[in-house]
C-alpha cells in the first residue's frame, strides 16, 4: 500500500472544499488560516497535483480536487461514523454541543435533573456559535439557534419563544416607559445574531421605524441581557432565555407579554444515524420534557 496522506491534511482539504474558504475552514477546525493553507499545500505536494484554484475572488476545487473530494469525503464520513459507533459501544457517553446563550441561561440550570435521571450517562457539553460538524464526529446532538436550514439532519423544535423589549425595573421607572412611542427617546440594545430584530418588532407593533443607531451591539443574547440589567438600554430578547433574570426581578418586559413576536428558533439537531442510540434517545426525551415544562 502506498503511503497515505496525514489525516489532518485530509481534514483540512475537505473543510476548505466544503466551505470554499480557508478562513471558514480554519474557524471550523480551530486552527489558523495559515495552518490550513500549509496542510493543504502538504497534501498537494504529497499527491503531486493542485487541488484548488486560488484567485482574488476566492478558492474553488480544481478538476483533480473535485474528483479527490468525491472519494475522500465519503471515507472521512465513514471514519467519523465508525468512531462515533465505537465510542458509543465502549462507554455510555453523550456529547452535546449547544449555542452559548441557551447553554448558560437555560440548559445549565436543568442539568442536575438529567444527571439524577440518568446517572449512568457521562455527559460532555460544549458551547459555541459555530454549529457542530457531525461529519467530524464532534457531537451526538447539537442545540442550534437560528433559521432551520440544515439538510440531511433531524431537526426538532424545542419551544415557542416570546421576543419582547426587556429592561431593568430602574431603567423603566427612570424613563417613565409606558407607551411604545417612548422607545424612540431611549437607548436600545442590539443583538446582532437574533432571528428577531428591532425592525421586525417595530414593524409589528409601531407605526415608527426602528432606529439605525444603537447604544451597544452584541453577538450573544447573554451579553445583551447583562447590558440591560446594567441599565444600558432596552434589549429585545426571549422571555424563555431571560426567565431567570425576570424571576429575580433584574429584568422586566417593558410592555408586558402581549407585544411579543413569537418564534421557534432553538432546535435539537442530529444525524438520523444517531436517533436510536440509547443516550441520545434519553437526552432528547428529557430535553423535550424540560422544554414543555417551561
Amino acid at each position: 500500500m502506498s503511503a497515505l496522506p496525514a489525516v489532518t491534511n485530509l481534514q483540512a482539504f475537505e473543510a476548505v472544499a466544503r466551505r470554499r474558504s480557508f478562513a471558514l475552514a480554519a474557524s471550523e477546525l480551530h486552527l489558523t488560516a495559515s495552518a490550513i493553507s500549509h496542510q493543504v499545500s502538504r497534501l498537494e505536494a504529497h499527491l503531486g497535483v493542485r487541488l484548488f484554484e486560488r484567485s482574488a475572488h476566492g478558492v474553488r476545487l480544481s478538476a483533480a480536487g473535485d474528483m479527490y473530494l468525491s472519494k475522500v469525503g465519503g471515507a472521512l464520513q465513514a471514519i467519523a461514523s465508525a468512531t462515533d459507533d465505537l465510542r458509543q459501544g465502549v462507554s455510555n457517553s453523550l456529547y452535546v454541543h449547544s449555542a452559548p446563550s441557551i447553554a448558560s441561561l437555560w440548559l445549565m440550570s436543568r442539568l442536575r435533573r438529567f444527571a439524577q435521571a440518568y446517572p449512568d450517562i457521562s455527559l460532555n457539553l460544549s458551547a459555541a456559535h459555530t454549529p457542530s460538524d457531525f461529519a467530524l464526529g464532534q457531537s451526538d446532538i447539537d442545540i442550534r439557534y437560528g433559521i432551520p436550514n440544515w439538510p440531511d439532519l433531524v431537526v426538532e423544535p424545542l419551544f415557542e419563544e416570546r421576543i419582547v423589549p426587556l429592561a431593568s425595573p430602574a431603567f423603566i421607572r427612570q424613563n417613565g416607559l409606558k407607551r411604545v412611542e417612548q422607545l424612540s427617546a431611549v437607548k436600545l440594545i442590539q443583538s446582532n445574531v437574533s432571528v428577531v430584530q428591532w425592525s421586525d418588532w417595530f414593524a409589528q407593533f409601531s407605526d415608527k421605524r426602528a432606529p439605525d443607531w444603537f447604544a451597544v451591539r452584541f453577538d450573544r443574547a447573554q451579553m445583551s441581557l447583562d447590558a440591560a440589567i446594567q441599565g444600558l438600554g432596552v434589549a429585545l430578547e426571549s422571555t424563555t432565555i431571560a426567565a431567570r433574570h425576570i424571576a429575580e426581578r433584574k429584568l422586566k418586559p417593558v410592555f408586558g407579554l402581549d407585544l411579543a413576536v413569537r418564534v421557534k428558533a432553538h432546535f435539537a439537531v442530529y444525524p438520523p444515524r444517531h436517533a436510536k442510540r440509547p443516550s441520545v434517545e434519553a437526552f432528547l426525551e428529557w430535553l423535550h420534557a424540560e422544554a414543555a415544562a417551561g
